[in-house]
């Protein structure tokens, strides 16, 4: 039937957008050249704490990551970069080299602009980022780079809305 409607007809894509155009409203499919994939930490496609065992947590850190509703991982080529707890108040952040600077780690540069893309696609509502690594996230070296991603500072810590 294509094939005899006439030209320009919605039955055919000769007046309309091309085919693959975005709709306006409707979320976009992430970039397939990213890096970076947030996961709910319960979700099957997180290999940690089922598969592969969770790395020991930061120095500092207070406590440990899990496999528990509402967390969130932030797997940069496959490695757990950033986990998030239920709610968003704690982070834990794994640094390429721990003795290095974590501001300078393009590891966590990308995971953090990949949280800050989820969060601001709808995914996560607000987030705010009292504690990383067990201290203050506006002190916090990467802290800096959740405000590079778009995180903005306020009395409680670095906040992001949707």
């Amino acid at each position: 039937p294509r094939d005899y409607a006439p030209q320009g007809s919605p039955w055919q894509n000769g007046g309309g957008a091309p085919y693959g155009a975005g709709f306006p409203g409707r979320r976009t499919r992430p970039d397939p050249a990213s890096r970076a994939v947030v996961l709910a930490a319960a979700d099957p496609a997180n290999a940690y704490g089922a598969a592969l065992a969770w790395p020991e947590p930061p120095t500092g850190a207070g406590h440990k990551p899990g496999r528990k509703a509402g967390s969130l991982v932030v797997l940069v080529d496959g490695e757990l970069t950033l986990y998030m707890e239920r709610g968003g108040k704690t982070l834990l952040a794994w640094a390429t080299d721990p003795d290095g600077d974590p501001s300078e780690d393009p590891r966590l540069r990308t995971a953090a602009e990949a949280l800050a893309a989820a969060a601001r696609a709808g995914s996560l509502g607000t987030v705010t980022v009292e504690r990383v690594n067990g201290a203050q996230a506006l002190t916090s070296p990467i802290g800096t780079l959740l405000e590079g991603a778009g995180f903005i500072a306020t009395p409680r810590g670095l906040r992001l809305r949707a």
